[in-house]
């Protein structure tokens, strides 16, 4: 028997573990690409309006930091990719990642690994399988996202190259990921730093596009986002680029190899740090547990979070370059701005870090469920302790997580921007409550999880899809014009776009009473089913 014995069997099971994510993800890249090119179309049907649109972008460091460089101001295409590359790049490395993890350490850390490992199953088989899925699966998404950007009337040669410049980001950062699932012990751990790594190679772009012609710009071509930008779609079409990343994948998948062979079966390259002999006094109920089990991803994004907003508040201050572009101002606008280029782009950016924090809180939530079918759960529950105090643990965290993300990008934001504008402390004041008041729309995103679990707890993972579905109506939703109603069922589009728009307390109360609401449905549901494995 061979290390690769049974990998064929492995790549039927995660076909039909995925047979849902998979098939949505696809069309999700296919409606996006789809949707966007024609919105772009109507929106800028001239190449005049293009040029000034690309052309004002270019010249402004904050949408060059966030959305990269458009090569070819005159083509539709290039107007079309300015927001959507970078969009379709992360959500390509967000899949792959969690395909990756989710059957490979997961699988360890379950135990189902374990008895699929005691049949006629090879030692490097389960990476393999899921390194094949990987692959597949973005090389499926870039030919839909391609026939979805064809379909809307732009040229073939730029499409099909915009689809390989997002199937080569998610081949990469899945490798990426196969190489974290070696170093540690759990998924959660390996979705979290893999998030991180990610989150490192998007500044690391940024800091390289934004770059002076004598400075580092050549940063950009060591992300892999850099890469995808560098395809140039409809702007050259350089399909050498997709060499560098495969190169990529391929010695970091071979080194994720050379870490299989090297470490037990649920064992990691980095093991946890044994625990003291005796329990602190933090230990002695379900909220010290939850908040013991999650401190570390809890920290680590606050840090992040904190270290974004200097960036956000950094760059705000060059917004204001745009003022001599109508459309560029109407553009910025559509984006999420209420009043004001500068509190339209951190209007902006602060609505989106209010849904970057909704995967902590959604991360942490769902830990419930892995507690509970991993059996860890059962003998705490078997104690004095309820189980709405158990799951009220877990719960008080991931809303807790989220406050923090959102305090610390605003306390950064506001330091850095209030000393471009000297004036500190009114800044820090005025960006802290604009990033608290996504509070209340994060916070229903965790209850929708909260009731599944309480419920269906194998549905338990649909917090990742509203999750999707809520990013993609808050970042496009306003550049294509959708109806209203549409774009209501989110929570984020009830949020009062601070700073420049006028604050309205009533949505807040609403959202409130909706968290409210489905939480406690849910905290209902957990309490009167069984417990599963």
């Amino acid at each position: 028997m061979s290390a690769f014995t049974g990998t064929g069997g492995l790549v039927r099971l995660a076909l039909r573990r995925d047979r849902i994510l998979l098939p949505v993800w696809t069309v999700i890249f296919l409606l996006t690409a789809s949707s966007t090119a024609s919105s772009t179309k109507s929106l800028y049907p001239t190449v005049k309006d293009r040029v000034e649109l690309a052309s004002s972008t270019n010249d402004n460091t904050s949408l060059v930091a966030i959305y990269g460089r458009v090569y070819d101001t005159t083509s539709l295409g290039g107007a079309t990719l300015l927001k959507l590359m970078i969009l379709g790049s992360i959500m390509a490395a967000i899949l792959s990642i969690i395909i990756v993890v989710r059957h490979t350490r997961t699988e360890e850390e379950s135990g189902r690994l374990e008895l699929v490992g005691s049949t006629a199953i090879g030692r490097r088989a389960p990476l393999t399988a899921a390194l094949v899925i990987m692959v597949a699966t973005n090389l499926v998404i870039g030919l839909f996202a391609a026939l979805g950007l064809v379909g809307a009337g732009l040229s073939a040669g730029g499409s099909f190259a915009s689809g390989l410049a997002w199937a080569s980001v998610g081949i990469a950062f899945g490798a990426i990921a196969a190489v974290v699932a070696q170093l540690t012990e759990t998924g959660r751990a390996a979705i979290g730093y893999s998030s991180a790594v990610l989150g490192g190679f998007f500044l690391v772009r940024a800091i390289g596009d934004t770059s002076s012609e004598d400075g580092p710009r050549w940063l950009s071509w060591l992300s892999p986002f850099g890469w995808a930008q560098q395809f140039r779609p409809f702007a050259g079409d350089r399909w050498w680029v997709a060499l560098i990343a495969l190169a990529f994948a391929a010695v970091a998948a071979a080194g994720a190899y050379v870490l299989v062979a090297r470490r037990d079966l649920g064992a990691g390259i980095l093991p946890d740090r044994p625990g003291r002999a005796t329990a602190s006094a933090s230990l002695s109920g379900p909220l010290g547990l939850a908040w013991r089990l999650n401190r570390g991803v809890v920290i680590g994004w606050t840090i992040a979070a904190f270290v974004g907003g200097l960036l956000f508040g950094g760059i705000a201050s060059n917004v204001g370059d745009l003022a001599g572009s109508s459309q560029s101002r109407d553009f910025i606008t559509k984006l999420g701005g209420a009043s004001g280029l500068t509190d339209a782009f951190l209007g902006t950016e602060l609505g989106f870090v209010g849904v970057f924090s909704s995967i902590l809180g959604v991360s942490v939530a769902m830990r419930m469920r892995t507690e509970e079918t991993t059996g860890r759960a059962e003998p705490v529950l078997a104690t004095a302790v309820s189980r709405l105090r158990w799951a009220s643990g877990f719960l008080t965290v991931a809303l807790a997580g989220i406050v923090l993300i959102l305090l610390a990008v605003g306390l950064g934001a506001g330091l850095t921007f209030g000393g471009a504008q000297h004036d500190v402390g009114g800044q820090v004041g005025r960006l802290l409550g604009a990033a608290l008041v996504q509070i209340p729309a994060a916070w229903v995103i965790v209850s929708i999880v909260v009731l599944a679990f309480g419920f269906v707890p194998r549905f338990v993972v649909a917090g990742w899809a509203f999750l999707v579905a809520f990013l993609l109506l808050g970042e496009l939703g306003p550049a294509f014009d959708l109806p209203q109603g549409v774009m209501d069922v989110s929570p984020f589009a009830h949020t009062p776009r601070l700073p420049g728009a006028e604050m309205t307390y009533t949505p807040i109360i609403w959202l409130l009473v909706v968290a409210l609401g489905l939480g406690a449905v849910g905290l209902y549901g957990f309490r009167r089913r069984d417990i599963t494995s």
